[in-house]
């Protein structure tokens, strides 16, 4: 029972970090048509960030997540501002723009600080353990678990009680419509793509406590997952996103322990042909 209890727990951590990449990544795309390739880039700048925060900068471990964010944060604007935007009607020209972008920033980090992983700073807070019907869990499993659901929380108050997610939604429907009665269209989109980079720095500034470490590829192997995620959830469902995250968390660590070490993730692909072929449009397929 206690290994179950384990499990399942790991898996919902696990779960929550594919949540806090693929939200932003849904978002994005529900909201902008945007396939963003170069999300898991903005994941490593918030991981390295913090990183960097919390060792060399001397911040605290709460302040150096506020700074790795924020830096992701800027850098997905700047992203937006100076790529995304020139190419919102050349689709094809945006895939090969982002994942140049996605190629070239953990070749940049690598240059910077090598490609070995770099411990992350674990606050003593955090790094202990809680008995849960008998199995002793990480606290940080938790800590992602409760951010998790916060983020699920603001997002859907964001594009349900706010003008400026009335205006997205809006804009995403008719975009010449909103833009006629006045209402600067680009300032809101640029607005979702902060907010989408916000959650993928976010994840990474907290993907360090789960793994322990940080390296420059660790935003693109968990960007994989996240694409996973949203085709699962529906394409730009933040609800569906939250479920489908559950799923393949726990789905990959209980295969990964009770047949072998490494089926996890070929279980997560036969689970997504599954639902594919049953539900099509994923478990929403529909906005929020």
């Amino acid at each position: 029972m206690d290994t179950v209890v384990l499990l399942a727990c790991t898996g919902l951590g696990l779960g929550a970090l594919y949540f806090l990449v693929a939200s932003g990544l849904s978002l994005i795309f529900g909201l902008m048509d945007v396939l963003n390739f170069a999300h898991g880039a903005l994941l490593s700048v918030g991981a390295y960030g913090t990183w960097w925060a919390g060792t060399e900068g001397g911040m605290g471990f709460w302040t150096a997540v506020v700074f790795g964010t924020a830096v992701g944060t800027a850098a997905a604007v700047l992203l937006e501002s100076v790529l995304i935007r020139p190419l919102y009607r050349r689709p094809r020209d945006q895939i090969l723009a982002t994942v140049g972008v996605g190629l070239a920033v953990p070749a940049l980090l690598t240059g910077v600080w090598g490609a070995d992983p770099r411990p992350f700073p674990q606050p003593a807070g955090l790094s202990g353990t809680v008995r849960v019907l008998g199995a002793i869990v990480p606290v940080n499993r938790f800590v992602l678990m409760t951010v998790a659901v916060l983020l699920l929380l603001g997002l859907r108050l964001f594009l349900r009680r706010t003008r400026y997610g009335l205006v997205v939604r809006a804009g995403v429907e008719d975009r010449a419509m909103v833009t006629a009665l006045g209402i600067d269209v680009r300032r809101a989109f640029t607005l979702v793509f902060a907010i989408g980079g916000a959650a993928a720095a976010l994840g990474g500034a907290l993907g360090g406590l789960y793994f322990g470490s940080v390296h420059p590829g660790q935003g693109t192997s968990l960007l994989i997952f996240a694409f996973v995620v949203v085709v699962m959830g529906g394409m730009g469902s933040v609800t569906g996103a939250a479920a489908a995250s559950v799923a393949v968390g726990i789905v990959q660590q209980f295969a990964n322990y009770y047949a072998a070490a490494g089926l996890g993730d070929l279980s997560v692909v036969v689970l997504l042909a599954v639902l594919l072929l049953v539900r099509p449009r994923g478990l929403t397929g529909r906005l929020a």
